[in-house]
């Protein structure tokens, strides 16, 4: 039996499958607020048959958005817009819906990838970034704001605000984003962080920010709530957060409530240096789970039906997550059912779709 097709749990959240859609951006909402399009992106994905799908990443404030189009869930005004995406979704699919919840820090006010990426000026329309350190993301960019006390406090509660927005949308699963050069990234790593109180220098001090907002997070909503974290295991620069650090940032998330850890790498430095090649990040997801314990999810470069069964099957990670690879083929979990020989659940207005040699391929979802 296909064990990418097996179930499992996360808290009291059933997925039908190991396969997860990751969170990925469409810098296509408006004033934060989703729009149709994000009806329509998000839909098509519902009917996928994975067993768990990421809303992309959601920014807790304004000044929180990589770029102006953005999606957030920072009023009530983003609230209702992304009520009516997830109101549509539930009527014709049970996938359980995930969402993670974001601050871009330094690298935030930039255009959006088809315009360039590059940092947007206040002057020019863009808004002061803030960070850890005084230190931009490129050397030509605008300084970021060092954050002091006052402006750690906000962004904590934004982030509190923010889960509890999405628990009163009716998600099931929450995701930290400490991830891909962001703000909590940017507090964990040392070529980021040089500050000199609590919450700069030792790993300790590096990581207290970070475990401080999802502690917090992991407070505001009920705990049958899953509520887990992505993180970059290592920053592909010499001197920069790795692995090591990274386990040991795991165990303290394990003993806060973290359900599970999504395990990505990069982003934080234009320096580094990514060896990519098919599932070249699995290792560090495997790393975490034979180290902590804790439930992972693999991604990275991860295409091919059986790369993902083996992944799991061998125990590197306990599902695999899927981006671009979704956004090539949104029906990549059924090709994968079909090739491994197991069941995918669709609605059954497809279910005439399946071939006439894979009779038993659907299952009612």
């Amino acid at each position: 039996m296909s064990q990418l097709f097996s179930s499992i749990a996360l808290g009291n959240v059933a997925l039908s499958n190991r396969i997860v859609i990751s969170p990925m951006c469409q810098y296509s909402a408006e004033h934060g607020q989703a729009s149709d399009w994000h009806l329509i992106h998000l839909g098509q994905l519902a009917l996928s048959g994975a067993g768990l799908l990421f809303i992309e990443a959601t920014a807790v404030v304004p000044e929180g958005r990589i770029s102006p189009g953005d999606l957030g869930l920072w009023s009530d005004q983003t609230e209702t817009a992304l009520a009516r995406v997830i109101r549509s979704i539930r009527q014709y699919s049970s996938m359980p819906i995930a969402m993670q919840l974001a601050h871009a820090g330094r690298k935030a006010s930039t255009q959006t990838p088809w315009e360039g990426g590059r940092s947007i000026p206040p002057q020019r329309g863009g808004w002061q970034t803030v960070a850890p350190s005084p230190l931009p993301y490129n050397e030509n960019d605008a300084l970021p704001l060092e954050l002091d006390k006052e402006g750690l406090q906000r962004i904590r509660n934004d982030f509190v605000t923010a889960a509890q927005r999405a628990h009163r949308l009716g998600i099931d699963v929450i995701e930290l984003h400490a991830a891909h050069g962001y703000l909590l990234h940017q507090f964990l790593s040392p070529l980021s962080n040089t500050r000199k109180d609590q919450y700069g220098g030792t790993l300790e001090n590096r990581m207290r920010f970070p475990l401080e907002v999802f502690e917090a997070m992991r407070g505001a909503v009920p705990h049958d709530t899953p509520v887990g974290i992505r993180i970059s295991a290592t920053d592909w620069v010499a001197g920069g957060w790795d692995i090591e650090q990274s386990i040991v940032f795991a165990r303290e998330l394990q003993r806060r409530g973290c359900a599970f850890i999504d395990v990505s790498s990069g982003g934080l430095s234009p320096l580094q240096q990514i060896p990519a090649e098919p599932g070249y990040q699995v290792p560090f997801a495997a790393e975490i789970r034979r180290e902590t314990g804790m439930a992972t999810i693999a991604v990275g470069l991860i295409t091919a039906p059986e790369q993902a069964e083996t992944i799991v099957s061998s125990g590197q990670a306990d599902m695999v997550a899927l981006g671009r690879g979704m956004l090539y083929d949104p029906r990549w979990p059924w090709h994968a059912a079909a090739k491994l020989g197991a069941q995918v659940e669709a609605p059954k207005q497809y279910w005439r779709a399946q071939p006439l040699t894979l009779k038993t391929l659907f299952k009612s979802g």
